[in-house]
């Protein structure tokens, strides 16, 4: 998969870890809270930091994980250049780690997988939900669409659940556990994660089958040449970010502050944002799987809205006495709805010109009652013949006086239900079909009789 942080410690621009620029959600106060990057790192810290420290804590991690860390000069070159350079962004990706870390970890213990591979997400997005590489990868694990519907992920028009956390989490824990199983080093899997599962076999086999990671290395694409040390890294610069004066800001909601609702309404982020008078901004922020604002309405399937958990009761109450969609404002279509007593159903052989005749009305007219275009026409398509036939006389809430008196019709060629309705009045399609138990029908056979009831003589 190609992603959207290509060596993301060495020339990462501050920007990324803050897509406005600086700002970051207040999610205590859902606004907008403009801070400077100083406040995340204490100003009297000072430490001495050598190889030789460097080293003892790196081997400390690869006693406390299942990864193997080692010292080399590519990752301690990384991890002083970010510190150099880079220092004040790690603040801010603490604040969205302790958003989403809680939720991350839960998956990955759910699918027995080194909770450090949290730190992999911070590799490939930031933990920005709606990071989007060049080349179309999407979301904090950064699936491409073909990876992402492979491991179940919905992708359309309305939904995109690459960039809901959760469910991305789900099937990029299953992806890396499929990697795993297929290389049987963590290492390895990373690389496959990041590059495909083609490259590192290819690597694999360009380096006379060595499979240690750091021996295959110079055989990968150059962003996967640099996205393993980049893990290592960030795994250190955040196990020991407190060593190095780095601290949250702790304006981040947190994960367990927020609950999710599961509904099959359709919902307009900016009605309910009205109406629990909170930020647009900030509903978008915690459902950022709906592309354009809305939650579509479903019958076979519940969608899921997050909310602080404050507001939910609000919403549960909202929900249920008011509409939160939008109809767009569109002019309204002129055509003139289809019903029984307007239409007729073209026959083999019919053609515009022979209906027109049929029904006596223009060519013009029955063109521009059914917006047609064109001339073309086929067998078994209804079209309106008569703008004025009115169809509430059908409708089954309207009672309509039966007549009395009975006619004995013969049926000639080329008629049907409608063409007879219109030979008495204020008959209908649906009359004739209930008096002849003609229901389901709409050919009849010439020199067939009908009953016809009619108020005359």
């Amino acid at each position: 998969m190609r992603k959207i942080i290509n060596y993301l410690l060495i020339c990462m621009p501050a920007m990324l870890f803050s897509q406005n620029g600086g700002s970051i959600i207040n999610f205590s106060t859902t606004s907008i809270a403009n801070y400077s990057h100083d406040s995340l790192i204490k100003n009297n810290y000072s430490e001495t930091f050598t190889t030789e420290i460097l080293k003892e804590r790196l081997k400390q991690l690869n006693n406390d994980t299942p990864f193997i860390v080692e010292h080399n000069a590519t990752v301690e070159r990384i991890i002083r250049l970010y510190l150099k350079t880079r220092k004040e962004n790690l603040g801010v990706l603490l604040d969205k780690a302790q958003y989403f870390f809680p939720m991350i970890e839960e998956q990955l213990d759910k699918h027995n997988l080194p909770l450090e591979l949290k730190y992999l997400a911070l590799v490939e997005s930031a933990l920005e939900p709606t990071a989007k590489s060049n080349m179309g990868a999407t979301g904090i694990w950064q699936f491409m669409y073909h990876t992402g519907k492979e491991y179940g992920l919905q992708i359309n028009s309305y939904i995109d659940e690459r960039a809901d956390p959760l469910k991305a989490t789900e099937a990029a824990c299953n992806f890396l556990n499929d990697l795993y199983q297929r290389f049987g080093d963590w290492d390895l899997a990373m690389a496959a994660y990041n590059s495909g599962p083609g490259n590192v076999t290819k690597a694999i086999r360009r380096a006379g089958g060595l499979r240690n990671y750091w021996n295959i290395r110079q055989f990968l694409p150059q962003e996967t040449s640099g996205y393993v040390p980049q893990f290592y890294a960030i795994l250190y610069l955040l196990e020991y970010a407190n060593e190095h004066g780095i601290f949250p800001n702790n304006e981040q909601l947190a994960y367990a502050e927020t609950d999710t609702i599961h509904i099959n309404k359709k919902i307009d982020f900016k009605l309910l944002a009205t109406k629990l008078n909170t930020p647009v901004d900030f509903i978008k922020k915690l459902n950022p799987q709906y592309k354009r604002n809305v939650i579509p309405a479903s019958r076979d399937k519940k969608y899921v809205l997050s909310l602080p958990k404050s507001q939910i009761a609000d919403f549960i109450a909202i929900i249920e006495r008011e509409n939160l969609s939008l109809t767009p404002n569109r002019e309204p279509n002129k055509r003139i709805e289809i019903n029984p007593a307007n239409s007729y159903t073209l026959k083999n052989n019919d053609n515009l010109n022979r209906v027109a005749k049929k029904f006596n009305i223009t060519l013009s007219n029955l063109k521009k009652w059914n917006g047609l275009q064109t001339d073309y026409v086929i067998a078994g398509q209804t079209l309106v013949v008569d703008k004025d036939a009115k169809s509430k006389l059908t409708e089954k809430n309207i009672s309509i006086p039966e007549p009395k008196n009975v006619i004995q019709y013969t049926v000639r060629e080329g008629d049907s239900l409608f063409i007879i309705s219109r030979r008495f009045e204020n008959i209908s399609v649906n009359q004739l079909r209930k008096w002849n138990n003609l229901e389901g029908k709409n050919y009849l056979m010439p020199g067939t009789t009908v009953k016809i009831l009619t108020s005359t003589k």
